[in-house]
């Protein structure tokens, strides 16, 4: 059975992952600050977002309840334009202390 249930649900509501991490993948895409690139060519080895290049294009990963199985995985990187608003696409904040 499916973990993500068949429509967008709350936060914390459904198992962790073996991190202890919520909702990585399959509730919503999750809108990324980095700039969306081909490949990683030149990309930070720091860990800070990819914010360099012309395209206002961004990334997003872990896929949404109503896609297939390979795309619900944080592995998974497609691309958004940031005007584009749907049921399916979020962000999650994180605080860094």
């Amino acid at each position: 059975k499916s973990n993500s249930g068949s429509k967008t649900h709350q936060v914390g509501t459904k198992k962790a992952n073996q991190l202890g991490l919520y909702d990585m993948s399959g509730n919503v895409w999750e809108w990324c600050e980095d700039k969306w690139h081909y490949n990683y060519e030149n990309a930070p080895k720091d860990g800070t977002a990819w914010l360099r290049g012309t395209s206002s294009i961004r990334v997003d990963r872990g896929g949404s309840w109503g896609n297939l199985p390979a795309y619900c995985r944080s592995a998974y990187r497609g691309s958004i334009n940031p005007e584009i608003r749907d049921f399916n696409i979020g962000f999650r904040l994180m605080c860094v202390p």
